[in-house]
């Protein structure tokens, strides 16, 4: 696998090999020896997945406290932009974020650690999402912040018209009227 580095530390673009032939092809979606060799130990716990149509956008959630997970995201079918919002105030790209388009072609990996919020939007018909998280859900320590936040001025693939959302993402707080960010 060839790990890439973003324009945050930590988050990074993870592209398997791949082996195709007459057939389709092969790759290892994930290696525990591997991967810790290359990116480090991170004690994945659950898997999820998602299935979303065009101009779907989900987040940008994140878990508080000692409920907050990195992420290790794909797209098994489709096309999403995915997004990690540093929301560490002690780190130097606090609000920064970094996106980067994951495609059941590209095989792309994105991990996203403990500190950030994270969405996606779909950009295809249809896509399928995966996602190994390195802890549990926990419905009482849910955050977010609003997806078209003008501070963040995320570049969204998909026009602001075409957006859809589930009722909560529609009323996340804005980042200056957020309540809670990491140490």
């Amino acid at each position: 696998m060839n790990v890439i580095k973003t324009a945050i530390d930590g988050v990074l673009i993870i592209e398997p090999r791949v082996f195709p032939d007459a057939r389709g092809y092969f790759f290892e979606s994930y290696n525990k020896k591997e991967f810790e060799s290359k990116v480090g130990p991170i004690n994945f716990i659950q898997d999820n997945e998602s299935r979303s149509s065009y101009g779907v956008l989900r987040g940008l959630h994140f878990q508080k406290g000692e409920h907050s997970q990195a992420k290790l995201v794909r797209v098994v079918r489709g096309a999403v932009y995915d997004v990690a919002v540093d929301m560490r105030k002690s780190s130097p790209t606090f609000k920064q974020y970094v996106g980067v388009e994951l495609t059941e072609d590209n095989h792309r990996q994105f991990l996203i650690p403990r500190g950030f919020a994270h969405g996606f939007a779909v950009m295809s018909d249809v896509a399928v999402f995966q996602y190994k998280c390195d802890n549990y859900y926990c419905p009482e320590s849910e955050g977010a912040v609003m997806w078209n936040d003008p501070e963040l001025n995320i570049k969204w693939p998909v026009p602001a018209d075409k957006i859809i959302l589930s009722e909560k993402d529609k009323h996340h707080p804005l980042l200056k009227d957020l309540d809670y960010f990491f140490d």
